[in-house]
């Protein structure tokens, strides 16, 4: 027994002196590459910023600062100028998606106590969702043309990537581009990232080209504010029985506890149901399980509602007394982490991996263009009749790029957010997430196998007149 603790008091002694005698120089790669690398997106994002306040052409193009420096850290990349970790890359890629849902969660939804308002939020929701599968149908059909003519070595249901690239940008795109990859579609993350990348571009590109033909037509004028400039005032930052701004421990301290909190209960369930998947189940374990990792952001958004709901019953309870989360501190967050993503998701894009697939690149991105435009032109016209275009311009730049685009999109013609345009991207996201469901399983059936895709674009076709349906049946109550 005296022997065993020897040992054990020797090998702590080591492990001690080891870290004693840790390397803390720059020869130490496991010690400074993680800094490095934020130094390096840091710098680029400060770089990017000054470039679009202060070059007039890339002003007017409304592009976001991030995918501005996702561009450019992927043009350093490519010329070998600038050494990026790709691995880094796709952590940063997947865990900001994620990170940036929960923080959006976790904030205190205000009571409106508006049906209408309620049915607008779930139309928006419906129309997000039904562009979803339009993208899908349109993805598919290419896919499968080109399967069964010109490619007959393409990977059938690359398709479903279109509405993961356009609709839901990078994070989605290189988790469900991943996925794929595995199962055989060799290039599939950098052709996914790929067709987000040009996602933004049709955002920023055809959003202001239509903005300026609506300008030209005399039906808005431009307005002289870029940016929405203020002071963030108390009402602004603080509700009424909050933890104050810092005590014992800082406020932003808090929020960020809070959200890592929730991304360790998400990731811990997670792994038991895998767990459980895995050994009674492992026909079904090889197919759920990949999904269940790559859509981890809806498990933490709907694991961080799940905490916002508690929390708000042990205050409504008196068992807790102060408000914790701070809904201007966690949209903070939220954007930073979304912000990081979309650096990291352009930058990870290779374009090595996708010279065999060029031909279907390009008619998924013109087609996606072209009926996304139509789609959302005539359901925005139905649903938002009082303010149609910037329904339409908002909806559009999210659809095809991120709600950053579509925010900035509707800002040139309605810069004081006088209509409910952007808060809709906002409130449809949130109920967008239910009916965001099917779509799963949709991703997951689309590789089985031939006949298996073609029931998913049969699938998305009929959900698709569901959602349109609820749509239409919701707009007979509001007009």
């Amino acid at each position: 027994m005296l022997e065993n603790i020897y040992i054990c008091i020797n090998i702590g002694r080591t492990e001690w002196e080891e870290k004693i005698n840790m390397d803390f120089s720059a020869t130490n790669n496991e010690l400074w590459n993680p800094i490095v690398q934020f130094g390096t997106i840091a710098a680029l994002i400060l770089l990017s910023n000054v470039i679009r306040l202060k070059v007039p052409f890339v002003k007017k193009t409304l592009m976001p600062t991030a995918v501005l420096a996702g561009f450019i850290l992927l043009l350093l990349k490519s010329k070998n100028i600038v050494k990026m970790d790709s691995a880094f890359l796709d952590m940063l890629t997947y865990h900001g998606i994620a990170l940036g849902f929960i923080a959006m969660s976790l904030r205190i939804q205000k009571q409106t106590g508006s049906k209408k308002v309620a049915r607008v939020a779930t139309k928006s929701g419906a129309l997000i969702v039904s562009t979803y599968m339009v993208q899908a149908v349109v993805g598919l059909s290419i896919t499968l043309f080109l399967a069964f003519t010109f490619m007959p070595n393409l990977f059938k249901a690359s398709g479903i990537l279109l509405p993961m690239g356009f609709g839901q940008g990078p994070g989605q795109a290189n988790n469900v581009g991943s996925a794929y990859e595995s199962l055989g579609f060799v290039g599939g993350k950098s052709f996914g990232l790929a067709i987000a990348a040009m996602g933004y571009l049709v955002a920023c590109v055809v959003g202001v080209i239509y903005l300026n033909i609506l300008i030209r037509k005399k039906k808005y004028e431009r307005s002289d504010k870029s940016e929405i400039f203020g002071s963030v005032t108390i009402d602004t930052f603080q509700d009424d029985g909050e933890i104050p701004i810092a005590s014992s421990i800082d406020k932003f301290s808090i929020q960020c506890a809070l959200v890592l909190l929730v991304y360790l209960i998400s990731f811990l369930i997670l792994k038991a149901i895998s767990f459980l998947l895995e050994k009674y189940l492992p026909g079904v374990a090889s197919t759920v399980v990949p999904l269940l990792w790559g859509f981890n952001f809806i498990f933490g958004s709907l694991f961080a509602i799940l905490v916002r709901f508690i929390i708000s019953r042990l205050r409504k309870t008196k068992v807790m007394n102060r408000q914790y989360q701070n809904n201007y501190l966690l949209s903070r967050i939220s954007g930073f982490a979304f912000d990081i993503m979309i650096i990291a998701g352009i930058a990870s894009i290779d374009f090595g991996d996708i010279t065999h697939l060029w031909i279907p690149f390009v008619l998924m991105s013109i087609f996606g263009t072209i009926i996304t435009f139509i789609y959302l032109k005539f359901m925005c016209n139905k649903i938002y009749p009082e303010y149609s275009e910037e329904g339409f311009v908002s909806m559009f730049g999210m659809l095809t790029g991120t709600i950053s685009s579509g925010i900035l999109l509707v800002r040139e013609i309605d810069s004081e957010f006088k209509t409910p345009a952007a808060n809709n991207l906002v409130s449809g996201s949130g109920t967008g997430i239910a009916f965001g469901a099917p779509v799963l399983i949709l991703i997951g059936l689309a590789p089985k196998s031939t006949t298996m895709t073609f029931m998913v674009l049969g699938l998305a076709t009929v959900y698709l007149v569901i959602l349109m349906s609820i749509i239409f049946a919701l707009n007979k109550k509001d007009y």
